[in-house]
């Protein structure tokens, strides 16, 4: 293997790497249920016990990743072909934009007791970490939807890995977990230095941003399919 080879193949690992990471930010930044309670205890216990339901929601779509790429592998002659790839990356994207226009008109309150309450209105026991880790976990795995949300993101981003090899695949997947993790430490921190200031129309003004984005995105996905460009 020449030195051009050897570069090429470090370009497509470090290509591999950054897709994982942006789709673990994106699955993760919606404000559904697991924000809410991210943001409430984050307020209430503290940053890391919110961050670690956070860490618990992305351990939850990591193995949704990993059952969505393992269902993709099973079609992977089918979406080899240049006609299919490009009709599941429009369907893709039109995905993307739902699910960016859901985002958009998600009401923080719906996924509250006491929509009345703040966010930070009363004290709670802490408890341990793992607890707040595992009700993170048991929370977000309970939404098997997210599939979806996978699928989506995957056919547009050309993310599948059956071709790849172990090593490949794993640090695949550990992208997608470390772009989950990251977006929750950066919300918990955001939120631990807003505490006065942040209430349920902080959430609604980052669903209404990160809605946007996803919207465009899916958009933007769109306008480079159909021109025959790939991502």
């Amino acid at each position: 293997m020449n030195w051009l080879e050897q570069f090429a193949e470090q370009i497509s690992f470090v290509e591999l790497i950054l897709k994982g990471i942006i789709i673990g930010i994106i699955v993760s930044a919606p404000m559904g249920p697991v924000g809410v309670m991210c943001i409430r205890r984050t307020l209430n216990k503290g940053r890391w016990h919110g961050f670690m339901t956070g860490i618990g929601a992305s351990v939850s779509d990591l193995a949704y990743a990993a059952i969505t790429a393992f269902g993709m592998s099973f079609v992977f002659d089918f979406i080899n072909n240049a006609h299919n790839m490009f009709v599941l990356q429009v369907v893709g994207n039109a995905l993307l934009f739902i699910f960016g226009l859901h985002t958009f008109r998600t009401n923080p309150h719906s996924y509250r007791a006491n929509p009345m309450d703040k966010l930070g209105a009363y004290p709670v026991t802490k408890g341990k970490l793992a607890y707040n880790f595992a009700t993170g976990f048991a929370l977000a795995i309970s939404n098997p939807l997210i599939i979806l949300m996978f699928v989506a993101l995957f056919a547009r981003m050309s993310f599948v890995l059956p071709e790849l090899g172990f090593f490949e695949s794993v640090a695949g997947y550990a992208s997608i977990w470390v772009g989950a993790a990251a977006w929750w430490f950066g919300i918990t921190w955001l939120v631990s230095r807003l505490r006065k200031r942040f209430d349920v129309r902080g959430i609604w003004i980052l669903n209404r941003i990160i809605g946007t984005a996803v919207m465009i995105f899916g958009i933007g996905g769109l306008i480079y399919t159909v021109a025959g460009l790939h991502f």
